[in-house]
C-alpha cells in the first residue's frame, strides 16, 4: 500500500490521506489547542500503548480538555486504524483537538473535541546517525518555563521546539539541547538527554522537560543492567565533560551524541553503555506491545 492510499482517522470515519481535513475554525489549527502523542508499533505489535494514552489524557486534563471516548475505546481506533492500513511496523500520531469555535479565545465555543489518527510507515528518526552519532548544540531558546507552558504538556504548540530546531539547523546541528531558565539542561527538541560519567547514567528530573514514554523504557533497561543511575540536575559542564551522551523518544529510539558544541564527547564513538542501552531496546520492541492482528 502506497502512503498515498492510507486511511486517517478523523471523528468515527476513516478517509483516504488525501481528504482529510480540519475546519480553519478548529482551535487546534488557529491556538495550537490540543494534545498528541507519538507511539510506535513493531513487528505486528504497538509498544507501550496503554503509558502513551495514559499520558495523552493526563495532558488533556491539564488543559481541561475531555476526550469524548475512553481509553479503551481510544486504543482500539488506534489498531483498527493500523488495521485498515495493513501496518506492522508503523508511527502513529493520535491528535485531539479542542475542536471547531469562533474566532475567539473562549474554549467553551467548542462544542466537539477532534480525534485524529495518523499511522504512516517511518523509520527511525535520525536515520544514518546511530552508526556514528549525532552533532547536537546547545540553543539560546530557553524551554518553556514550568509556570508558563509546563513542558509535561505534550501540546500542539509546538513553536518553542521549533525555533530551537531552527537555531540547531543553523549551527550545523542535529539536534538541539536546551536549558532551562536557571541554565540547567532540560531536553532535546524531540528527545530527553542522558549523560554517562565514570560508568553512571544521569538525566534530569522531569520537572524542566517531558516525562518521556522511551526515557522511563531507558531508565528501566539501566536499572535491570545493574549500571548506576540518578535523577538529578545538570549543566554545561556535566554536558561538555560527559564519557556518553545519549538522546531518547519515540521517534528517536535511544540515539547517541558524539559531540555537543563543537567538543568531542568520549572518544567521538558511540560509547560502550549507550550501545548495550541501544541493543536492550531493540530487543524489547521485537517481543512487547499490544497486538494489532489477534
Amino acid at each position: 500500500m502506497s502512503s498515498d492510499d492510507l486511511l486517517v482517522y478523523i471523528n468515527g470515519e476513516f478517509v483516504p490521506e488525501s481528504e482529510a481535513k480540519v475546519s480553519v475554525f478548529d482551535h487546534g489549527f488557529l491556538y495550537g489547542d490540543g494534545v498528541f502523542e507519538g507511539i510506535r508499533a513493531y513487528n505486528g505489535r504497538v509498544f507501550k500503548l496503554k503509558e502513551h494514552i495514559d499520558r495523552l489524557y493526563d495532558c488533556a486534563k491539564v488543559i481541561d480538555l475531555q476526550i469524548p471516548v475512553t481509553k479503551e475505546e481510544f486504543m482500539d481506533i488506534i489498531l483498527e486504524t493500523l488495521r485498515r492500513n495493513n501496518l506492522r511496523d508503523a508511527y502513529i500520531r493520535p491528535i485531539v483537538t479542542r475542536g471547531v469555535g469562533d474566532l475567539g479565545l473562549d474554549p467553551r465555543k467548542c462544542s466537539r473535541p477532534m480525534i485524529i489518527v495518523i499511522t504512516k510507515p517511518w523509520g527511525k528518526l535520525y536515520g544514518d546517525l546511530y552508526e556514528k552519532g549525532l552533532k547536537a548544540v546547545t540553543v539560546t531558546v530557553r524551554r518553556n518555563a514550568i509556570d508558563s507552558l509546563p513542558p509535561n504538556i505534550k501540546s500542539l504548540n509546538y513553536l518553542n521546539n521549533i525555533l530551537a530546531k531552527i537555531e540547531a539547523n543553523a549551527k550545523g546541528g542535529d539536534e538541539a539541547i536546551f536549558l532551562d531558565h536557571n541554565g540547567y539542561i532540560s531536553e532535546g527538541s524531540g528527545d530527553n538527554v542522558f549523560i554517562v560519567k565514570n560508568g553512571a547514567v544521569y538525566t534530569p528530573p522531569t520537572l524542566n522537560n517531558l516525562k518521556g514514554i522511551t526515557r522511563a523504557v531507558a531508565i528501566e533497561i539501566i536499572q535491570k543492567l545493574g549500571i548506576p543511575f540518578k535523577e538529578t540536575n545538570l549543566g554545561l559542564f556535566d554536558l561538555y565533560s560527559a564519557d556518553e551522551i545519549f538522546v531518547t523518544g519515540t521517534a528517536a529510539e535511544i540515539a547517541p551524541i558524539t559531540v555537543i558544541d563543537g567538543r568531542t564527547v568520549g572518544d567521538g564513538k558511540p560509547g560502550e553503555i549507550t550501545k548495550r542501552l541501544m541493543d536492550e531496546f531493540r530487543k524489547l520492541t521485537e517481543t512487547e506491545g499490544v497486538p494489532i492482528y489477534e
